[in-house]
């Protein structure tokens, strides 16, 4: 199916959008006004853009029903500060209640059911709640467009972040096996981030990986390989060698029953490498791989 936005509804729109474009962080920012109401409230168009200096964005969307602006882009336009109270999974279904469009003078943080805490640097209480908070200052607010549904960039700098001692680790740093982020995907749906779908993917850092391309012909174009396999395998910052060290009983067994057929045994080296790679297993599935040289 193709489409074209612009012959879409906003509501066919933002629904398309949202599904395809998850999962989403959550902002659940916390703001006041100049007569010191306090808003508390999600949003998932959200996210970090830099780290030096310390700027994270956030989205508060004309509503694309009547084109009204929600409190907290008022409240920001009057006083530029913010707390992004980052939401897990403990917190989700007050966080989503929060979201209900309650008439200005009433604090979410109530109805929610959450405790308001003072900021040190900001006037917008923090949630208490929240294993991380951000104590922001807005610096600047880009309006996207005019009608239902245009966003709002409110650009804002980390100052001080809160962060609960039970989501550290040994050395001080945030251990994302501690805190269940809950992000935002289409309609009503959302995931919880935990360890049952955790995985680590090792990152190229200052050494190239060889690439896909450099890969010997034979597991370049391999029926049993996927492209993950082969970006696992290009990941290596030289082309591997045979080490006649390499033990591997399943290896032997390999070569021992399927020496008199080359096809075979090409396609049981190359399960097996993909069995090593799910394992994370790199360096092993390339010996399994260079078997055959």
């Amino acid at each position: 199916m193709i489409i074209d936005l612009k012959d879409l509804t906003p509501v066919l729109k933002q629904n398309y959008l949202q599904h395809a474009i998850a999962p989403r962080p959550i902002c659940f920012a916390s703001t006041i006004d100049n007569a010191g109401n306090v808003n508390l409230s999600p949003f998932s168009f959200f996210n970090m853009f830099s780290s030096n200096p310390p700027m994270v964005i956030f989205s508060p969307s004309r509503r694309v029903r009547d084109n009204t602006t929600k409190h907290s882009l008022q409240n920001v336009l009057e006083v530029p500060e913010v707390v992004i109270n980052i939401v897990d999974y403990d917190m989700v279904y007050q966080t989503s209640l929060a979201s209900c469009e309650f008439p200005k003078e009433v604090n979410e943080f109530s109805k929610a059911g959450f405790t308001a805490e003072p900021a040190t640097l900001v006037k917008p209480p923090m949630v208490k709640e929240s294993k991380v908070k951000m104590e922001c200052k807005v610096h600047e607010i880009k309006p996207l467009g005019t009608e239902g549904g245009a966003g709002n960039l409110v650009l804002c700098e980390v100052l001080r972040m809160h962060i609960a001692d039970e989501i550290l680790n040994e050395n001080g740093m945030i251990d994302q096996r501690k805190l269940h982020h809950v992000a935002r995907l289409g309609g009503d749906w959302y995931c919880k981030v935990d360890e049952t779908n955790l995985f680590m993917v090792e990152k190229p850092n200052t050494k190239l990986g060889i690439g896909i391309d450099a890969l010997p012909a034979p597991i370049k174009n391999s029926k049993i390989l996927s492209g993950n396999n082969l970006g696992q395998l290009g990941n290596v910052h030289e082309m591997p060698v045979i080490d006649p060290s390499f033990d591997d009983e399943r290896l032997k067994s390999i070569f021992q029953y399927y020496s008199v057929n080359p096809a075979e045994m090409e396609t049981e080296l190359h399960i097996y490498a993909k069995k090593l790679l799910s394992e994370g297993k790199v360096q092993e599935a390339w010996q399994v791989l260079l078997a055959l040289n």
